[in-house]
Protein backbone atom coordinates (compact mmCIF):
# COMPACT_ATOMS: atom_id res chain seq x y z
CA UNK A 1 0.00 0.00 0.00
CA UNK A 2 1.37 3.42 -0.98
CA UNK A 3 2.00 5.73 1.96
CA UNK A 4 -0.81 8.23 2.40
CA UNK A 5 -2.87 10.09 4.98
CA UNK A 6 -6.61 10.64 5.16
CA UNK A 7 -8.51 13.24 7.19
CA UNK A 8 -12.19 13.29 8.17
CA UNK A 9 -14.39 15.56 10.28
CA UNK A 10 -17.67 14.88 12.07
CA UNK A 11 -20.70 16.52 10.50
CA UNK A 12 -21.21 18.69 13.60
CA UNK A 13 -17.57 19.83 13.44
CA UNK A 14 -16.74 18.68 16.97
CA UNK A 15 -14.33 15.89 16.07
CA UNK A 16 -11.80 15.33 13.36
CA UNK A 17 -9.53 12.43 12.70
CA UNK A 18 -6.49 11.48 10.67
CA UNK A 19 -5.08 8.09 9.80
CA UNK A 20 -2.04 7.15 7.76
CA UNK A 21 0.20 4.41 6.45
CA UNK A 22 3.92 5.28 6.60
CA UNK A 23 5.62 1.95 5.86
CA UNK A 24 7.68 3.02 2.87
CA UNK A 25 8.89 6.35 4.25
CA UNK A 26 9.85 4.77 7.57
CA UNK A 27 11.71 2.01 5.73
CA UNK A 28 13.56 4.66 3.68
CA UNK A 29 14.54 6.57 6.84
CA UNK A 30 15.82 3.42 8.50
CA UNK A 31 17.74 2.40 5.36
CA UNK A 32 19.44 5.77 5.15
CA UNK A 33 20.45 5.74 8.81
CA UNK A 34 21.21 2.00 9.05
CA UNK A 35 19.10 1.70 12.21
CA UNK A 36 18.99 -1.24 14.56
CA UNK A 37 15.58 -2.62 15.63
CA UNK A 38 15.08 -0.31 18.63
CA UNK A 39 16.02 2.83 16.71
CA UNK A 40 13.90 1.70 13.73
CA UNK A 41 10.73 1.41 15.82
CA UNK A 42 11.38 4.63 17.75
CA UNK A 43 12.22 6.68 14.66
CA UNK A 44 9.30 5.15 12.76
CA UNK A 45 6.83 6.05 15.48
CA UNK A 46 8.19 9.60 15.65
CA UNK A 47 7.95 10.05 11.87
CA UNK A 48 4.38 8.72 11.86
CA UNK A 49 3.35 11.03 14.70
CA UNK A 50 5.01 13.92 12.86
CA UNK A 51 3.04 13.12 9.70
CA UNK A 52 -0.21 13.35 11.68
CA UNK A 53 0.69 16.69 13.31
CA UNK A 54 1.95 18.17 10.05
CA UNK A 55 -1.39 17.41 8.42
CA UNK A 56 -3.04 19.80 10.90
CA UNK A 57 -1.11 22.70 9.34
CA UNK A 58 -1.60 24.45 6.02
CA UNK A 59 0.29 25.70 2.95
CA UNK A 60 4.08 25.47 3.46
CA UNK A 61 3.97 25.22 7.26
CA UNK A 62 6.07 22.61 9.05
CA UNK A 63 6.42 21.03 12.47
CA UNK A 64 9.45 19.48 14.16
CA UNK A 65 9.42 16.95 17.01
CA UNK A 66 12.42 16.43 19.27
CA UNK A 67 12.41 13.59 21.79
CA UNK A 68 15.39 13.89 24.09
CA UNK A 69 15.65 11.47 26.99
CA UNK A 70 18.38 9.87 29.07
CA UNK A 71 18.27 6.55 27.21
CA UNK A 72 20.88 5.06 24.83
CA UNK A 73 19.12 6.26 21.65
CA UNK A 74 19.87 9.88 22.49
CA UNK A 75 17.72 12.46 20.76
CA UNK A 76 15.25 11.72 17.98
CA UNK A 77 14.38 14.60 15.66
CA UNK A 78 11.77 14.52 12.91
CA UNK A 79 10.31 17.20 10.68
CA UNK A 80 7.17 17.19 8.57
CA UNK A 81 5.58 19.55 6.07
CA UNK A 82 1.88 20.00 5.53
CA UNK A 83 2.48 18.77 1.98
CA UNK A 84 3.41 15.32 3.28
CA UNK A 85 7.20 15.43 3.14
CA UNK A 86 8.92 13.86 6.18
CA UNK A 87 12.49 13.46 7.34
CA UNK A 88 14.20 12.52 10.60
CA UNK A 89 17.08 10.85 12.39
CA UNK A 90 18.08 9.24 15.68
CA UNK A 91 21.35 10.18 17.36
CA UNK A 92 22.49 6.61 18.09
CA UNK A 93 20.92 4.31 15.48
CA UNK A 94 22.71 1.18 16.69
CA UNK A 95 21.84 1.47 20.38
CA UNK A 96 20.79 -1.85 21.90
CA UNK A 97 18.10 -2.34 24.53
CA UNK A 98 16.97 -5.76 25.86
CA UNK A 99 13.49 -6.92 24.91
CA UNK A 100 10.73 -6.37 27.44
CA UNK A 101 8.33 -9.31 27.60
CA UNK A 102 9.48 -10.24 24.11
CA UNK A 103 8.75 -6.78 22.70
CA UNK A 104 11.09 -3.96 21.61
CA UNK A 105 11.33 -1.53 24.53
CA UNK A 106 11.16 1.93 22.95
CA UNK A 107 10.65 3.64 26.32
CA UNK A 108 13.92 2.23 27.64
CA UNK A 109 15.66 3.28 24.44
CA UNK A 110 14.51 6.88 24.77
CA UNK A 111 14.75 7.01 28.57
CA UNK A 112 12.08 8.04 31.05
CA UNK A 113 13.69 11.36 32.03
CA UNK A 114 13.63 14.02 29.35
CA UNK A 115 11.50 16.28 27.20
CA UNK A 116 9.43 16.45 24.04
CA UNK A 117 9.79 19.74 22.18
CA UNK A 118 7.38 20.63 19.37
CA UNK A 119 8.42 23.50 17.08
CA UNK A 120 6.01 24.90 14.49
CA UNK A 121 7.02 27.11 11.59
CA UNK A 122 3.75 28.72 10.51
CA UNK A 123 5.25 31.42 8.33
CA UNK A 124 5.51 34.22 10.87
CA UNK A 125 8.66 35.94 12.13
CA UNK A 126 9.01 33.67 15.14
CA UNK A 127 8.46 29.92 15.41
CA UNK A 128 6.04 28.56 18.00
CA UNK A 129 7.72 26.19 20.47
CA UNK A 130 6.21 24.08 23.23
CA UNK A 131 7.92 21.65 25.60
CA UNK A 132 6.58 18.98 27.95
CA UNK A 133 8.26 16.33 30.03
CA UNK A 134 8.29 12.85 28.55
CA UNK A 135 5.13 11.09 29.71
CA UNK A 136 5.78 7.41 28.97
CA UNK A 137 8.54 7.69 26.32
CA UNK A 138 6.42 5.51 24.01
CA UNK A 139 6.11 8.35 21.42
CA UNK A 140 2.35 8.27 20.87
CA UNK A 141 1.41 8.84 24.49
CA UNK A 142 3.97 11.63 24.73
CA UNK A 143 2.47 13.46 21.76
CA UNK A 144 -1.05 13.07 23.18
CA UNK A 145 0.19 14.42 26.53
CA UNK A 146 1.81 17.38 24.78
CA UNK A 147 -1.40 18.21 22.90
CA UNK A 148 -3.43 18.09 26.11
CA UNK A 149 -0.96 20.06 28.22
CA UNK A 150 0.43 22.65 25.80
CA UNK A 151 -2.43 23.10 23.33
CA UNK A 152 -5.36 22.06 25.57
CA UNK A 153 -6.74 19.74 22.89
CA UNK A 154 -7.94 16.31 24.10
CA UNK A 155 -6.49 13.79 21.66
CA UNK A 156 -6.27 10.07 21.09
CA UNK A 157 -3.25 9.00 19.10
CA UNK A 158 -1.85 5.64 18.13
CA UNK A 159 1.37 5.01 16.21
CA UNK A 160 2.92 1.65 15.49
CA UNK A 161 5.88 0.13 13.68
CA UNK A 162 6.45 -3.57 13.13
CA UNK A 163 9.87 -4.97 12.25
CA UNK A 164 10.94 -8.49 11.41
CA UNK A 165 13.74 -10.44 13.08
CA UNK A 166 16.38 -8.72 10.94
CA UNK A 167 15.09 -5.24 11.82
CA UNK A 168 13.45 -4.60 8.43
CA UNK A 169 10.28 -2.50 8.48
CA UNK A 170 7.17 -4.62 7.85
CA UNK A 171 4.48 -2.04 8.55
CA UNK A 172 4.07 1.47 10.00
CA UNK A 173 0.82 3.34 10.56
CA UNK A 174 -1.01 5.67 12.91
CA UNK A 175 -4.09 7.70 13.74
CA UNK A 176 -5.04 10.89 15.56
CA UNK A 177 -8.51 11.90 16.75
CA UNK A 178 -9.17 15.27 18.38
CA UNK A 179 -12.15 16.79 20.16
CA UNK A 180 -12.90 20.48 19.71
CA UNK A 181 -14.86 22.55 22.24
CA UNK A 182 -17.53 22.30 23.50
CA UNK A 183 -16.78 18.75 24.66
CA UNK A 184 -19.39 16.02 24.38
CA UNK A 185 -18.45 13.46 27.04
CA UNK A 186 -20.77 10.77 25.64
CA UNK A 187 -19.17 10.99 22.20
CA UNK A 188 -15.69 11.08 23.72
CA UNK A 189 -16.49 7.86 25.60
CA UNK A 190 -17.71 6.34 22.35
CA UNK A 191 -14.48 7.29 20.57
CA UNK A 192 -12.38 5.84 23.37
CA UNK A 193 -14.29 2.58 23.08
CA UNK A 194 -13.70 2.56 19.32
CA UNK A 195 -9.97 3.09 19.85
CA UNK A 196 -9.91 -0.04 22.01
CA UNK A 197 -11.86 -1.93 19.34
CA UNK A 198 -9.31 -0.95 16.68
CA UNK A 199 -6.41 -2.50 18.57
CA UNK A 200 -2.93 -2.56 17.02
CA UNK A 201 -2.66 -0.20 14.04
CA UNK A 202 0.02 -2.32 12.38
CA UNK A 203 -1.99 -5.53 12.74
CA UNK A 204 -5.01 -3.69 11.33
CA UNK A 205 -3.15 -2.50 8.23
CA UNK A 206 -1.51 -5.88 7.70
CA UNK A 207 -4.97 -7.39 7.40
CA UNK A 208 -5.33 -5.44 4.16
CA UNK A 209 -7.17 -2.51 5.72
CA UNK A 210 -6.67 1.16 4.83
CA UNK A 211 -6.49 4.48 6.71
CA UNK A 212 -10.09 5.05 5.62
CA UNK A 213 -11.11 1.73 7.20
CA UNK A 214 -9.33 2.81 10.37
CA UNK A 215 -11.28 6.06 10.55
CA UNK A 216 -14.56 4.24 9.90
CA UNK A 217 -13.97 2.14 13.01
CA UNK A 218 -12.77 5.08 15.10
CA UNK A 219 -15.78 7.26 14.26
CA UNK A 220 -18.26 4.40 14.32
CA UNK A 221 -21.81 5.75 14.38
CA UNK A 222 -20.63 9.39 14.46
CA UNK A 223 -21.63 10.97 11.09
CA UNK A 224 -18.53 12.24 9.31
CA UNK A 225 -17.15 13.22 5.93
CA UNK A 226 -13.76 13.04 4.22
CA UNK A 227 -11.81 16.30 3.96
CA UNK A 228 -8.78 15.17 1.97
CA UNK A 229 -6.32 12.42 1.20
CA UNK A 230 -2.65 13.06 0.43
CA UNK A 231 0.49 11.04 -0.31
CA UNK A 232 3.33 10.86 2.21
CA UNK A 233 7.02 10.44 1.40
CA UNK A 234 10.48 10.65 2.90
CA UNK A 235 12.16 13.72 1.45
CA UNK A 236 14.94 15.93 2.73
CA UNK A 237 15.38 19.62 1.98
CA UNK A 238 19.17 19.55 2.17
CA UNK A 239 21.30 20.82 -0.73
CA UNK A 240 24.86 21.80 -1.63
CA UNK A 241 23.91 25.43 -1.08
CA UNK A 242 22.53 24.78 2.41
CA UNK A 243 25.64 22.85 3.38
CA UNK A 244 27.77 25.75 2.14
CA UNK A 245 25.80 28.06 4.42
CA UNK A 246 26.54 25.70 7.29
CA UNK A 247 30.26 25.89 6.56
CA UNK A 248 30.00 29.69 6.49
CA UNK A 249 29.07 29.58 10.19
CA UNK A 250 32.53 28.19 11.02
CA UNK A 251 35.47 30.30 12.06
CA UNK A 252 37.69 31.40 9.14
CA UNK A 253 40.81 30.00 10.76
CA UNK A 254 39.09 26.63 11.22
CA UNK A 255 38.15 26.53 7.54
CA UNK A 256 41.71 27.34 6.51
CA UNK A 257 42.95 24.52 8.73
CA UNK A 258 40.37 22.13 7.20
CA UNK A 259 41.53 23.05 3.73
CA UNK A 260 45.15 22.34 4.63
CA UNK A 261 44.40 19.05 6.44
CA UNK A 262 41.97 17.72 3.80
CA UNK A 263 43.67 18.08 0.39
CA UNK A 264 40.97 15.93 -1.26
CA UNK A 265 38.20 18.10 0.09
CA UNK A 266 35.76 18.07 3.00
CA UNK A 267 32.67 15.88 3.21
CA UNK A 268 29.61 17.32 4.94
CA UNK A 269 26.92 14.83 5.93
CA UNK A 270 23.26 15.78 6.35
CA UNK A 271 21.98 14.51 9.69
CA UNK A 272 18.44 14.08 8.39
CA UNK A 273 19.03 12.00 5.27
CA UNK A 274 22.71 10.96 5.43
CA UNK A 275 23.47 12.48 2.01
CA UNK A 276 27.12 13.53 1.71
CA UNK A 277 28.23 16.74 0.02
CA UNK A 278 31.84 17.20 -1.06
CA UNK A 279 33.60 20.57 -0.99
CA UNK A 280 36.95 20.46 -2.75
CA UNK A 281 39.84 22.86 -2.11
CA UNK A 282 38.52 25.35 -4.62
CA UNK A 283 35.05 25.33 -3.10
CA UNK A 284 36.52 25.75 0.39
CA UNK A 285 38.62 28.69 -0.79
CA UNK A 286 35.48 30.31 -2.20
CA UNK A 287 33.81 29.96 1.20
CA UNK A 288 36.89 31.31 2.99
CA UNK A 289 36.96 34.32 0.68
CA UNK A 290 33.40 35.17 1.71
CA UNK A 291 34.38 35.48 5.39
Amino acid sequence: MTDHLQRVISEDGRFFGLACVTTDLVAEACRRHDTGPVAAVALGRALTANALLAALLKDDQRVMLKFEGNGPLGKIITEGLCSGELRGYVAHPHAHVPLKNGVIDVAAGIGKAGFLTVTKDIGVSRNYEGTTRLYTSEIGEDVAYYLAESEQIPSAIGVGVQVNSSGTIVCAAGFLVQSLPPSDEALIDSLESNVNTLGSVTSFIQRGKTPNDMLEILFGAIPHKTLFQQPLRYQCSCSQNKMQKALLTLNKDDLIKLKEEKPDGVEVRCEFCANIYLFNKSALQTIIDKL
